[in-house]
C-alpha cells in the first residue's frame, strides 16, 4: 500500500512542478494570470470499521484553479494599448467563426481595413454610440448580440474623402474617440466590458483569453470606471501577476516533495526486499 501512497504523491508533486513551470515560464506574457495546485487526501474506511486505526491512502489533485489578481502595469505610450485597473475584462470576437472571448491584454491595433484587433486578430466588442453626442444606442441589459466590431474610419464621414484622421483618444470610462482634421470629435464606441458571478468558472483557451461556460455565468456587460467594472488606462499594458521570487520558493517546496515521496519509495522497496530475502 505504501507503495501507491508515495505513488500518487509523486505524480502531485509532479503536477505543482508542471504548474509552477508554466507560471515562471509566462513571466513575460501579457496579462498572464499564475495557476495553482490544490491537492486533496483520500480516506475510506468500511462502514463498521474505526477510523482512529486507519490511515489514508494518498493524495489527490483538487483542482488547478487561476488567481484573477491585479497585475502591475507598463507604459507604452501607445494609445490603443489598454490596461484594465480592477474588475473586468476586454470583450473580443473572432470573426472566422463569430467565438467571443474574453480577456484581459489590451495590445490592441488597427488592421488594414480599419477594425481594431488584439494579438489573435479578435476584434475589440464595443458598445454603439452615437457619433456626435456618444450616447449609446443600445439600452437595456446587453448581450453579446447588441455590441458591434470598433472600427476607426480614415475619413469621416467613413468613405469620404475628406477629413482625415487626426487622433484617437481612449477614455477612462471606454469612451474611444476619434478627432479629424476639421476638428471634429467622433465617438467610436464604448469598450464592453464583460464580468462574471464566477471567475473562477471561465474555460481558458490560452494567450490570454478565455470563456464563458456554465459555472462562470453569463457575461454582464457594461463600461468601464462603474460598478462591477475597473478603470480604462491609455498607453499602458496589464503585465503577468506572477511573482517570480515566490514562484521559486513553490518550486524548491515541491522539488522537496518530490524527494520525499522518492525516499519514501525507495524505503517501502528496501522493507520488501528484506522480507522477501528472509530465511527461516
Amino acid at each position: 500500500m505504501s507503495f501507491y501512497i508515495s505513488l500518487s504523491g509523486l505524480k502531485a508533486a509532479q503536477t505543482d512542478l508542471a504548474t509552477i513551470s508554466n507560471n515562471v515560464a509566462n513571466v513575460n506574457s501579457t496579462a498572464f494570470k499564475r495557476s495553482q495546485a490544490n491537492f486533496g487526501d483520500i480516506f475510506a474506511a468500511a462502514p463498521m470499521q474505526t477510523t482512529t486505526q486507519v490511515s489514508g491512502q494518498g493524495v489527490r489533485v483538487q483542482s488547478i484553479t487561476q488567481q484573477f489578481t491585479q497585475g502591475t502595469t507598463q507604459g507604452t505610450d501607445k494609445t490603443l494599448d489598454l490596461a484594465i485597473t480592477g474588475e473586468g475584462f476586454f470583450t473580443v470576437k473572432r470573426t472566422a467563426d463569430d467565438q467571443v472571448s474574453y480577456t484581459r491584454n489590451g495590445a490592441f491595433s488597427v488592421t488594414n481595413d480599419r477594425y481594431v484587433v488584439d494579438t489573435t486578430g479578435a476584434r475589440l466588442q464595443v458598445i454603439p454610440v452615437d457619433p456626435l453626442t456618444g450616447a449609446p444606442t443600445a439600452t437595456g441589459t446587453l448581450g453579446t448580440g447588441d455590441l458591434v466590431d470598433l472600427k476607426v474610419p480614415t475619413n469621416w464621414p467613413d468613405g469620404g474623402t475628406g477629413n482625415q484622421l487626426s487622433s484617437v483618444g481612449v477614455a477612462e470610462n471606454g469612451d474611444i474617440t476619434g478627432v479629424y482634421a476639421d476638428g471634429t470629435t467622433v465617438h467610436l464606441g464604448t469598450a464592453a466590458m464583460a464580468a462574471f458571478n464566477s471567475q473562477d468558472g471561465l474555460r481558458q483557451r490560452g494567450d490570454a483569453h478565455w470563456y464563458s461556460t456554465a459555472a462562470s455565468g453569463d457575461p454582464m456587460f457594461g463600461t468601464a470606471n462603474s460598478g462591477l467594472f475597473g478603470s480604462i488606462q491609455s498607453g499602458t499594458l496589464e503585465r503577468s501577476n506572477v511573482d517570480i521570487t515566490e514562484e521559486l520558493v513553490s518550486l524548491i517546496s515541491a522539488q522537496r516533495n518530490f524527494q520525499a515521496n522518492a525516499k519514501a519509495i525507495e524505503a517501502a522497496n528496501t522493507l520488501s526486499t528484506t522480507i522477501v530475502n528472509m530465511r527461516s
